[in-house]
Formats: C-alpha cells, sequence, structure tokens
C-alpha cells in the first residue's frame, strides 16, 4: 500500500508517439529486456512528416488462401494476402500488399497488416522492415501514415517471434517516418 509509482513523463509529438512511449515505459506491457527498461527515456521518433501520409487505393483481392508467414522463430503465422495499396510518396507510385491474419477473424476482424522494407533499414530504422496496424476500409481508399510506423517486439528482445516482412514489400525510398531503430538493432 505504500508504494508509489516512480514513472517519469516521456515527451510525444503526437498522440502515436505518447501511447508508444507509455506502453514501453510499463514494465506490465514493454517488450524491453529488464536492463533497457531500467533506462528507457523514450523511443526515438523521426519528426513528423505530413509527406508520409498518404491516401492509398485498396486493390481488394477477395478469396486468396492462408499462408504460412515466417517469423523469426520456428512460429509461422498464417496470413493471407487481403489487397494492394497503391499510393504516391515523392510523386513516385507504389505498391504493397497488406495482410489479414487468420487469427483476426474471430479477435479483431477488421485488423490489417502492413508490413513493409525501405532503404533506412539497417541504416537509421531496423534493419528488418517496419510495421503499420490498419483497419479495413468501407470502401477502396485509406490512409496509411508512414509516422505511425513501428519496430516489431524482437527488435528490443529477442524472445519475441515477428513476422518477417515479405522482400516484395520493399519501397525503394527512405521513410524517414516513425519510430528509429532501438540501439543496434
Amino acid at each position: 500500500m505504500g508504494c508509489q509509482s516512480q514513472k517519469k513523463s516521456i515527451g510525444s509529438n503526437s498522440e502515436f508517439q505518447k501511447v508508444q512511449n507509455e506502453f514501453f515505459k510499463d514494465a506490465s506491457t514493454s517488450p524491453l529486456k529488464s536492463k533497457d527498461l531500467k533506462t528507457f527515456e523514450g523511443l526515438d521518433f523521426f519528426p513528423i512528416d505530413s509527406s508520409f501520409i498518404v491516401k492509398a487505393k485498396l486493390f481488394r483481392t477477395p478469396n486468396t488462401t492462408y499462408f504460412e508467414m515466417e517469423t523469426t522463430t520456428e512460429r509461422v503465422a498464417k496470413e493471407r494476402i487481403y489487397g494492394i495499396l497503391s499510393f504516391i510518396i515523392n510523386n513516385q507510385t507504389f505498391s504493397l500488399k497488406i495482410y489479414q491474419s487468420e487469427s483476426a477473424i474471430n479477435e479483431d476482424a477488421d485488423y490489417l497488416f502492413l508490413p513493409f522494407l525501405d532503404d533506412s533499414n539497417g541504416d537509421s530504422t531496423y534493419g528488418g522492415g517496419r510495421y503499420i496496424d490498419l483497419s479495413i476500409p468501407s470502401f477502396d481508399t485509406l490512409i496509411v501514415d508512414f509516422n505511425k510506423a513501428y519496430n516489431p517486439y524482437c527488435a528490443y528482445n529477442d524472445k519475441y517471434s515477428c513476422p518477417i516482412v515479405p522482400r516484395e514489400n520493399y519501397i525503394p525510398l527512405k521513410v524517414i517516418a516513425g519510430v528509429k531503430r532501438f540501439k543496434n538493432h
């Protein structure tokens, strides 16, 4: 009863950044190793950049079958290609596959998973790529905010099993938005 939390406020530039930092600072939810949690001051983010908030056209791929997406461990993730996103950044058109997990059908029916690689990986961002969480839109467009790109948990702690970003989900430019790499990962 006499214990008080020694939580420290972490500065943020957006609601996403604030939520991420609060999640990582909380020992009950954080994917950080205990030694990293002791010194954690906050994740390193790129400055928010509106050029990395894009309106994407969704080309749905109905009736695709689930496949076993490799992970960083022996576990496999059952995913299907929900559709192809097409969008423009810096006057260049790109496309990425967006996935739906077999487990999301029952648990979180409108959840979509967008893993991607770009030219910042291994430099200023995690070498294995980053993820963005999205929801199934009512129509055939959705907003993709790369400022909300985050690292898989295995970037912080190797006890986690993370889906490996498919090579075809590569964007040949530096996406300098979202979470930067953690330490030397």
